[in-house]
């Protein structure tokens, strides 16, 4: 999509739209959302709604950093400590490893 054929409006319709759609379990929304409406937000020559668009850009940033913080650290407590958890780990997983742990 080129952001460049929007007028203001759609653009701020579409920002936030991606920002609550980040809610519904889709963070990489949020992603997209901060990287595509960075330069509106903070870069552009004031307009209308470019306020509310920074708030947008700010918390989906913020999203998504908590998401990959909670991620990261699901990842890691996870490979450290699937072999003591035993069967329960096992149900977790789509691919169960084989051999020896």
């Amino acid at each position: 999509m080129d952001l460049k054929k929007l007028n203001d409006d759609d653009k701020m319709d579409l920002c936030r739209k991606y920002y609550i759609g980040g809610f519904y379990l889709l963070p990489f929304l949020w992603l997209v959302n901060c990287i595509w409406f960075f330069r509106e937000a903070f870069l552009r020559p004031q307009f209308t709604h470019q306020a509310i668009m920074k708030t947008y850009v700010i918390r989906s940033t913020i999203g998504v950093l908590v998401w990959f913080i909670i991620l990261t650290t699901w990842v890691t407590i996870y490979q450290k400590y699937r072999v003591n958890w035993g069967a329960t780990a096992d149900y977790m997983s789509f691919i169960i490893p084989q051999g020896v742990p």
